[in-house]
């Protein structure tokens, strides 16, 4: 039988310290609120209990950030889109952020299973002065377990409405998508990065946001393949291809830190989930 989990969480503002309020419905959890920045961010972990999901399942997170507050969430494994035998998966994540509000959304790689039939799906909303740093990672198949991806169809969307939509239809069949030197050029690993901002940034603030990002990505790993662009003066956009994984999370993880320190003048504490 399918499961439908839905977890909302809201992050809020008061005297300095950001709290969480959160409910759930069905297999999804977050674990206890972490302060290893002090008390203006909020660590939290996202748990589902069954590791991955199935035809049918529909997994809904939603996260509101009030003006002020400061949450940072991440996971503790790879969302793992599994065979079907027809149904449709779905994850849908929903990020709304009040003016001055700031959310970095890390999760852990999306990983679509031969036969899968999968969904993934996030939106933004920001008003003005909310800024979002997050990243959306995907591994198609499992190469390292001698399973490559060549059935099955997985559909990615990020939206932020009027302003960045990115869509794709990924299928095991594409051969011109998944191996044309215009598609995925071979590589089973693909990720997008961003820093989106409520309010439109000044043009020389984007270049040195973009030149830091281009700095990180230039010590990568050298299977990854990456770029990092300016399409809206409210959005830096990072690409990143890689044959597995691991070295485009690592390069993730770099450009993360380089983009919030010079975006927020914090430090660059990561989730301490990274290093279990």
């Amino acid at each position: 039988m399918p499961w439908h989990a839905s977890l909302d969480l809201h992050y809020q503002s008061a005297s300095g310290r950001t709290t969480l309020q959160h409910r759930h419905s069905g297999p999804l959890r977050i674990l206890k609120s972490l302060y290893p920045e002090g008390q203006g961010i909020c660590h939290n972990v996202v748990v589902h209990p069954p590791g991955g999901l199935v035809g049918g399942d529909t997994l809904d997170i939603g996260v509101r950030v009030d003006s002020g507050a400061h949450g940072l969430i991440a996971t503790p494994g790879a969302t793992r889109f599994y065979r079907s035998n027809g149904p449709e998966a779905a994850q849908r994540v929903r990020l709304q952020l009040a003016a001055g509000a700031r959310l970095e959304w890390l999760p852990l790689e999306t990983i679509a299973y031969p036969d899968c039939m999968a969904r993934n799906t996030l939106s933004l909303q920001l008003e003005a002065g909310a800024e979002c740093l997050g990243w959306d990672v995907c591994a198609l198949g499992l190469p390292a377990a001698g399973e490559p991806f060549v059935r099955g169809v997985l559909h990615q969307q990020i939206e932020w409405p009027g302003v960045w939509l990115e869509r794709a239809r990924i299928a095991a069949d594409d051969t011109r998508l998944l191996d044309g030197p215009v598609g995925l050029a071979g590589q089973r690993a693909l990720g997008t990065l961003w820093l989106a901002s409520g309010t439109p940034r000044e043009s020389e603030a984007r270049e040195a946001l973009l030149e830091a990002a281009r700095e990180a990505l230039g010590s990568a790993d050298a299977s990854v393949f990456a770029g990092a662009t300016s399409p809206d003066a409210r959005l830096i956009v990072v690409r990143a291809l890689a044959p597995q994984v691991e070295p485009l999370m690592a390069a993730f993880q770099a450009a993360w830190a380089r983009l919030r320190r010079l975006a927020w003048n914090t430090g660059a504490e990561p989730p301490r989930i990274w290093r279990v």
